[in-house]
């Protein structure tokens, strides 16, 4: 028999005679028969098989791991969502301190400096003011305990006045000077 294509590509099945080769084309279970016991055939289902099984060990490692698996996806979840809770807890904190050192920033401890100096004017200009009134002539007869008494009040009033009046002029003269730290 002529070498054909066939035979080159299937010499198993050069020794069927041309009858057989067309039964196999007619008869399913004869085709299939023959099919399965080609060496090419055998292998591939050999290596199918191998690939199965090496899925399945896979399949079941995998399930085996499944478990943890979601344990680690909540921790991570709820690490987290702890990290979000405390950075939005350091922004806060942030907010609360800035607002805190505000209290201590130059500018801010000169204006309250400013603000003290004309509160304790007003003050020792009422005194002033309540004086003069409750007295309104000489006869009336304010005793010298008095007079006194308001002098004191007065004198300690104007000298806090005078005395952040002076500190707040060497603060605008830049003799007042701030370290951080």
């Amino acid at each position: 028999m002529a070498a054909t294509p066939l035979m080159n590509e299937f010499p198993e099945l050069a020794h069927l005679a041309r009858e057989d080769l067309e039964d196999i084309l007619n008869d399913p279970a004869y085709f299939q028969s023959i099919f399965h016991s080609l060496p090419q055939v055998k292998e591939l289902y050999q290596a199918q098989a191998e690939l199965g099984m090496a899925n399945e060990a896979i399949a079941r490692t995998n399930l085996s791991l499944q478990d943890r698996l979601y344990e680690l996806r909540t921790e991570t979840k709820e690490a987290f969502d702890n990290a979000k809770s405390l950075e939005s807890r350091w922004k806060d904190l942030e907010r609360e301190q800035r607002e805190v050192y505000q209290r201590f920033n130059p500018q801010f401890l000169l204006l309250r400096l400013r603000h003290a100096t004309t509160a304790q004017d007003d003050a020792s200009e009422a005194l002033a003011s309540s004086f003069v009134q409750s007295s309104p002539s000489p006869s009336s007869g304010n005793d010298a305990s008095d007079v006194d008494e308001f002098i004191r009040e007065f004198r300690e009033l104007r000298k806090v006045y005078h005395k952040r009046v002076m500190w707040g002029d060497r603060w605008a003269s830049g003799q007042v000077s701030w370290e951080d730290g």
